[in-house]
């Protein structure tokens, strides 16, 4: 999941949880700490022997929490799974070079609209993936034949998995 801490992002996953002790991994990092809640909102944090004691206060029916730490409070904010899907896609369709298609996350193949050989004019769509329970087509984003389809209806493919291949038309350009 995505936390927004401040006006940093974050990508945190829990990997494992036994009773207080809880695993997680943070932008790539593990961290093994020692977690205990309390009621009141108060914290007791063991990380590498060293102990911290936030106090986390939670507004009702949002996902925004205001942490006090060492005389400093931050804002902290849990982004959900389609508000983090939205932003990959559109990183995904910046990003995406203009011969190949990717896949913006981890996503299943629901639908391939082209195969080798065919032409397909810009804002054409190629492939449709299901990610998060949402469905989702993506668009060639200039003039291009399909040189090659890495993928079948019905394949989970990984996120930057090369799905479709591209040769882009002469004189075709995109909107990057």
């Amino acid at each position: 999941m995505d936390i927004k801490i401040g006006e940093r992002l974050a990508e945190v996953t829990l990997l494992s949880k036994d009773g207080n002790k809880v695993s997680i991994e943070v932008d790539g990092k593990v961290y093994n700490i020692d977690v205990c809640m309390f009621a009141n909102g108060q914290c007791s944090i063991l990380h590498k022997g060293t102990s911290y004691n936030p106090f986390v206060v939670h507004q009702d029916g949002t996902k925004h929490y205001s942490v006090s730490l060492n005389y400093s409070v931050y804002d902290i904010d849990m982004l959900d799974s389609e508000a983090k899907y939205m932003r990959m896609r559109r990183k995904s369709s910046l990003e995406r070079p203009n011969d190949k298609i990717v896949a913006p996350m981890p996503s299943k193949v629901i639908r391939l609209l082209v195969e080798p050989g065919q032409k397909v004019s810009k804002g054409e769509t190629l492939i449709v993936l299901e990610a998060m329970k949402m469905q989702s087509g993506v668009e060639a984003s200039c003039d291009c034949v399909v040189k090659s389809v890495n993928c079948s209806e019905g394949d989970s493919v990984m996120a930057d998995q090369v799905l479709i291949q591209l040769e882009i038309v002469d004189g075709a350009v995109s909107e990057q």
